[in-house]
């Protein structure tokens, strides 16, 4: 395409054309990134006889995978600013498939932490981040609908891989299973072919230079719709240490955390309740397994869960769009949080696979809630302008945290011989996270309630209910407040 822009700075293919050809390349990005780490409970009884290892040993690989997936987001956004969508989205590709390549080759557990762990986890992570934010560049009347529609594409591969690779697994074993799963991921560099760069806005004649610019130049500063920026010159020798303090600021967030209350409690709650999110994932098949679930039936759960989260998901995104729910998405979190530790009981009273489908459709119903709430509740919870930089730490945060559950419910199992001892550990990270969301955002309420009734009047209230970083009231009467739109993991 052409480096010059349309009428108007907006793209002849924005939400039509070209546009409906990345998001369907998005949606299959997200089937071969996102939902892969789901498939690894099938393998997990074969490796841990191929290599003789301990569930806790064992755990580590899709612990480490999965962390990778959510701990690369500041990364990729750096690819993204300097590289653009198109590089970053086919690093990833190459880095997926290289690396269960590599993995099927693998002699000791230790090797498949570095192979299929961590470098298809951080391949994952920049496909998948780099296609989420470039359908913020292709579509922008139909944006809302755009990354509904790809995120379908999470549940479908959640929905496929358990059963190809129980299939796999049968007619070839695991290596070569690792083999062809390295192949499959290498379509992701095609997915990002496809996302060919735009040029927003116009630009500028060469008969109206701006201001400290030579004509002819203008070229230089255009910028690319993939999140390419021009190549800038390296600061002074003297500004470096400043300039990566600025970088560190803008894509984590600590000054936020530390005076934010409502993002400080958020970011600790949610840190807490994934270390029992992941749990049944990687620990439902060996479980059903265990207890005489015939394979194909056991990877089938897996299947149920995910099949169940491509109607409930679009549905319980729409739910906590209602107007009632403004300024209470929060509880509405904490609600789904409770509900999905409850329902890891089920598997506790009976492992029959009547009781285990059972416990899949509420699991699946209330992991659509979380799924569709927690990045809406952050929205709400920080001021839209710091909103990249919160979701960076967020997601680091997160990732310690997803890194750590595994194995130590795998060290339990170790320990006690019965599995059912992950599902009372995770009902426990999950009850207590809900708790304690709900329970320090009541109390903050109330105490912001409680400011709010001995403050006299104030003719521009705030506009964020859980923030307590200050606003300025004079710029919000000048201007209205401006529309943005977030795509998010």
């Amino acid at each position: 395409m052409s480096r010059g822009g349309a009428a108007h700075g907006i793209s002849n293919t924005q939400d039509r054309g070209w546009a409906w050809m990345v998001l369907l390349a998005t949606v299959l990005l997200q089937g071969l990134t996102l939902s892969f780490p789901s498939c690894t409970g099938v393998f997990f009884t074969d490796l841990q006889r191929e290599f003789q290892a301990t569930n806790s040993e064992t755990s580590w690989f899709p612990s480490i995978m999965t962390a990778v997936l959510h701990a690369g987001g500041p990364l990729c956004s750096i690819l993204v600013e300097r590289f653009g969508c198109r590089f970053t989205v086919m690093l990833g590709g190459l880095l997926s498939g290289v690396g269960m390549v590599a993995s099927s080759f693998s002699k000791s557990i230790s090797q498949l932490y570095i192979t299929a762990g961590f470098i298809t986890g951080l391949g994952s992570c920049f496909g998948f981040q780099a296609g989420v934010t470039v359908l913020g560049y292709y579509f922008v009347r139909r944006r809302a609908l755009a990354n509904a529609l790809a995120s379908t594409g999470a549940s479908i591969g959640l929905t496929l891989w358990p059963l190809i690779s129980q299939y796999l697994l049968d007619e070839m074993g695991w290596r070569n299973t690792f083999l062809i799963f390295g192949g499959v991921l290498l379509n992701a560099c095609v997915c990002g072919a496809v996302m060919r760069p735009v040029q927003l806005g116009p630009p500028r004649s060469p008969l109206q230079p701006s201001p400290g610019q030579e004509p002819g130049n203008s070229a230089e500063d255009a910028q690319m719709s993939n999140g390419a920026t021009p190549h800038q010159v390296e600061p002074p020798q003297q500004a470096r240490f400043a300039a990566c303090k600025r970088t560190l600021q803008k894509y984590l967030a600590f000054d936020i955390f530390c005076k934010n209350k409502g993002y400080q409690i958020y970011t600790i709650g949610v840190a807490w309740m994934v270390m029992g999110f992941v749990l049944p994932l990687i620990y439902l098949v060996p479980y059903a397994i265990r207890n005489g679930v015939e394979e194909r039936k056991a990877a089938l759960l897996i299947s149920v869960i995910g099949f169940i989260n491509i109607f409930m998901r679009p549905m319980a995104g729409l739910l906590s769009g209602l107007n009632i729910f403004t300024g209470k998405r929060i509880y509405l979190f904490s609600l789904a949080v409770l509900l999905n530790g409850l329902s890891n009981l089920i598997c506790v009273i009976s492992a029959d696979f009547s009781v285990l489908i059972l416990y899949c459709l509420i699991y699946s119903i209330s992991m659509s809630g979380i799924g569709a709430l927690i990045f809406q509740v952050l929205m709400d919870v920080v001021e839209m302008d710091r909103f990249s930089s919160a979701l960076g730490l967020f997601t680091i945060l997160e990732s310690v945290t997803i890194l750590l559950g595994p194995p130590l419910a795998g060290l339990l199992v170790d320990i006690t011989g019965h599995f059912s001892y992950v599902f009372y550990a995770s009902s426990f990270f999950m009850v207590s996270a809900a708790l304690f969301m709900g329970l320090s955002f009541c109390a903050l309420d109330r105490k912001n309630k409680l400011k709010e009734a001995l403050k006299p009047t104030s003719n521009s209230p705030s506009r964020y209910q859980y923030t307590e970083v200050p606003t300025n009231p004079e710029l919000e009467k000048q201007a209205p407040p401006a529309v943005m739109y977030i795509t998010s993991i």
